[in-house]
């Protein structure tokens, strides 16, 4: 009955009478202003509007893969710890689980219904199924540590999507265009968020957790612990969080985004975001400002491993490839060690590096507990569940260190495996590329994005920690799209640098 209902409009609007297309769209209108009438009358206001502006979302997002890794790219940089509001189902799931499994349904519907002709793997594709197949390994063999929650299930399978996107990536990012827009979407994103943590920075306090606060809705925190302090003092500075609740974190993702950036200021044909700007003696003006945002937003979030993080690749890029960076890095460097504005940042990284202050320490003392663990349990590790013994502890601020407590040195040895495959792909991706300016800087700030994931790990732990999916998807998503771009490079006739 109600497919012959629904196929009689479609008749209307399409094939009808004048009558019948005013008729039809009058029903139309009367059906989804009582839907919309009964969902706010029993569903709290502010929850419909959630819910509507996400079904909106959604189905945009089920046409179009590239509005999916839009979405994707703007939820980590924006909306990185956002909960679907509503009642609690026994777990809450987040904004970035809803588009995760949006873009996997989109994949495997595109393969069930043979609409690529082959599957994509890349040469990483060995090494990242042998990790997951370790990581399931571990998972299961930790249980004997500790209970299956609900809540660590569903961190485990977070886990598991995030890494199933590098195949989600590479198979359906194909074209340089896609690339292009999909890095333009990340560095856009990072910069509104870099803008929001500098605002709200400097706002009063008071209206700045007034404004946090109203997160709530999407289960943020709320009331003065979205402050984030050194060392948790009030009495210490205050540093910048952003939307990303930990100032750590913010850290990490400006780094990301920063790494895309550079390569931006000195290629002859730089994304379409910044091709309006003026250029002086081969810089792109434009990307100026929206690189100092960032960097002022890392040294706000007083992050060492950010500015470590970031200081190596944009090093590293300026020694082998876009030689006028150095000049950046030394005007940089001279501007931090000389305001008097950034002398608690140059005083704070100081004490780190002589292991003075408090934070330093412990991390220390996290180190060797680490390293205890790991020598218990080497080969495997203890899974995410819990540790086996009550000296020891799962968590360390060292992504290394992390990987091997609860996958092992096996583990460890595959994810250093898919690494240095990774660096050599993209070696000879950026050997292929050399006379494709707007592709080669892509790729030069994919390897910086990735650099700096690898460089900031060895003092920070969120690139794999299950509390911060979003953290462990932007790693797998950056992979994805350089291993993309090298599958693009080596396929000459496909590379063209118009978007």
């Amino acid at each position: 009955m109600h497919k012959t209902v629904v196929r009689q409009l479609q008749d209307w609007f399409v094939t009808g009478s004048r009558a019948q297309q005013v008729a039809a769209t009058l029903i139309l209108c009367l059906l989804i202003g009582v839907a919309g009438g009964a969902l706010f009358a029993f569903v709290k206001p502010v929850y419909a509007v959630v819910l509507l502006v996400a079904l909106a979302g959604g189905l945009a997002m089920l046409s179009s893969t590239q509005l999916s890794f839009f979405a994707l790219a703007a939820v980590i940089c924006l909306l990185p710890f956002a909960a679907l509001p509503g009642p609690d189902i026994g777990f809450t799931p987040t904004v970035l689980d809803l588009v995760l499994v949006v873009l996997l349904v989109i994949w495997l519907f595109r393969l069930a219904r043979r609409k690529q002709p082959e599957l994509l793997v890349s040469p990483l594709g060995l090494p990242v199924v042998v990790f997951l197949l370790l990581v399931c390994a571990s998972f299961v063999m930790g249980l004997s540590y500790g209970p299956l929650t609900t809540n660590l299930l569903r961190h485990f399978v977070e886990l598991l999507l995030n890494i199933v996107l590098f195949f989600i990536v590479i198979n359906n990012v194909d074209t340089p265009q896609a690339v292009r827009r999909i890095v333009s979407v990340l560095i856009v994103a990072g910069l509104a968020s870099a803008a929001i943590g500098i605002v709200l920075y400097f706002l009063p306090q008071d209206l700045t957790i007034r404004l946090l606060s109203m997160l709530r809705v999407f289960r943020y925190p709320s009331g003065s612990e979205v402050l984030r302090y050194i060392e948790d003092n009030p009495e210490l500075a205050l540093r910048a969080t952003s939307t990303s609740i930990d100032p750590n974190v913010l850290g990490g993702l400006l780094v990301v985004v920063a790494a895309l950036t550079v390569p931006q200021l000195l290629t002859t044909d730089p994304l379409p975001i910044f091709q309006l700007g003026p250029r002086w003696r081969g810089i792109n003006l434009s990307v100026l400002p929206v690189l100092g945002v960032m960097l002022l937003c890392i040294l706000l979030t007083y992050s060492r491993s950010a500015f470590v993080g970031l200081g190596l690749p944009v090093l590293i890029m300026g020694l082998t490839r876009y030689r006028k960076l150095l000049f950046f890095v030394a005007l940089a460097g001279l501007v931090i060690l000389l305001l008097p504005q950034t002398q608690g940042y140059v005083q704070r990284f100081l004490e780190g590096l002589r292991g003075e202050d408090l934070a330093t320490q412990m991390r220390f003392g996290e180190y060797k507990d680490a390293l205890t663990l790991i020598g218990r349990h080497p080969w495997f590790g203890v899974g995410f569940a819990g540790a086996p013994d009550i000296d020891v502890y799962i968590g360390v601020s060292n992504l290394y260190l992390l990987i091997a407590e609860e996958t092992g040195l096996v583990g460890l040895g595959v994810f250093m495996w898919i690494v240095v495959t990774a660096l050599l792909q993209i070696a000879k991706g950026l050997g292929r590329l050399a006379g494709n300016p707007a592709m080669e800087a892509v790729l030069w700030g994919l390897l910086g994005a990735l650099l700096g994931v690898l460089f900031s790990g060895v003092f920070d732990h969120y690139f794999f920690n299950i509390n911060f999916q979003h953290a462990v998807a932007l790693f797998w998503f950056c992979l994805g799209l350089a291993m993309a771009v090298t599958l693009l490079a080596d396929q000459p006739s496909r590379v063209d640098s118009r978007s």
